[in-house]
């Protein structure tokens, strides 16, 4: 992005929620940890605190941190093909999951509001508002690909940047391994 100094704030913001969230799940496990192993007291609302914390960390920071070359992907072919062929990957997959995802968004919707009924042992949440992460995931997602389709569309040189730098880490993970390898 061209103004990347005025999202600061905001990724501070989405930086700080998810060090609350994981130093929240710490501090509940080695409270389990000592009520369970030292007191010989178990508690359990410490579980739903860490699952909760869990569930909520890791599709907050999917949908709202990680860029998207710092996603996980399957990239032997990609690496493997010449530059517009991995731009047409990128759109091919973007539209696929924005799709995909989109057709799911109603049945999502429905879920979520179905678990209102439902609430957690310990801390009595409602289901509805455990699994609401969920939703801002999808839509995080299909905003983020949405953006990255275009680019892509464009021909813009951050996606071009992007393919470029994956590849370039490719090969130097390719040639550290060449390297032990022979060592």
């Amino acid at each position: 992005m061209r103004d990347r100094a005025s999202l600061r704030p905001l990724r501070l913001l989405t930086d700080s929620v998810a060090v609350a969230l994981m130093a929240t799940m710490f501090v509940s496990f080695l409270l389990q940890i000592f009520f369970r192993y030292v007191l010989n007291r178990p508690l359990g609302w410490t579980e739903e605190v860490t699952v909760l914390c869990w569930v909520w960390v890791v599709l907050w920071s999917a949908a709202l941190l990680l860029s998207d070359a710092e996603e996980v992907r399957f990239d032997i072919i990609y690496s493997a093909v010449p530059r517009g062929a991995r731009r047409a990957f990128v759109i091919v997959s973007s539209v696929a999951l924005v799709v995909l995802l989109a057709i799911s968004i109603p049945a999502t919707w429905r879920y979520i509001a179905f678990m209102k009924r439902e609430h957690s042992a310990y801390l009595h949440m409602r289901f509805d508002i455990l699994y609401s992460i969920y939703l801002v995931f999808v839509v995080a997602v299909i905003v983020k690909h949405v953006r990255l389709t275009v680019l892509a569309i464009r021909g813009d040189r951050e996606v071009d940047d992007e393919m470029a730098s994956q590849a370039e880490a490719l090969e130097a993970q390719d040639d550290a391994l060449k390297s032990r390898g022979s060592s």
